[in-house]
């Protein structure tokens, strides 16, 4: 997947309480809060960013509160449609059938899709949107 991908796009964590979790890392740790997005019912999203380090977090699903609470690293990609084709190509376990679509993430939203890892771990390949 290298020959699709450009970078680390963020890390994603649940989130037990969305706004205390954005006081801890913007307040306590030091990190910025670039972005915060609406996400199904009553659902948000924020992402915060120290240096090269994105980390997605949301509210709206019970959060693992133990080591291991990460839940998924996501990789940029500037084609997701040729990303999802070599990804089937390889045979990876695709979580996601069909590239999925947030449009209320970023200015003008983001494709993806999700693959299982080795170890159950989840990988996703995200492009954003520039238009």
């Amino acid at each position: 997947m290298t020959e699709f991908t450009t970078d680390l796009q963020h890390s994603g964590m649940v989130s037990k309480d969305l706004d205390a979790t954005i006081d801890y890392y913007v307040n306590k740790i030091g990190f910025k809060l670039v972005g915060r997005y609406p996400f199904g019912n009553n659902q948000h999203v924020a992402f915060l960013r120290y240096g090269h380090l994105t980390i997605e977090t949301w509210d709206g699903e019970e959060a693992p509160m133990k080591a291991g609470a990460i839940n998924h690293w996501a990789f940029d990609v500037p084609d997701v449609e040729a990303a999802f084709e070599n990804a089937k190509k390889l045979g990876l376990n695709l979580k996601d059938k069909e590239i999925q679509e947030i449009p209320t993430f970023w200015e003008h939203g983001i494709r993806y899709f999700n693959v299982i890892g080795i170890n159950g771990e989840t990988l996703e390949f995200c492009q954003i949107l520039k238009k």
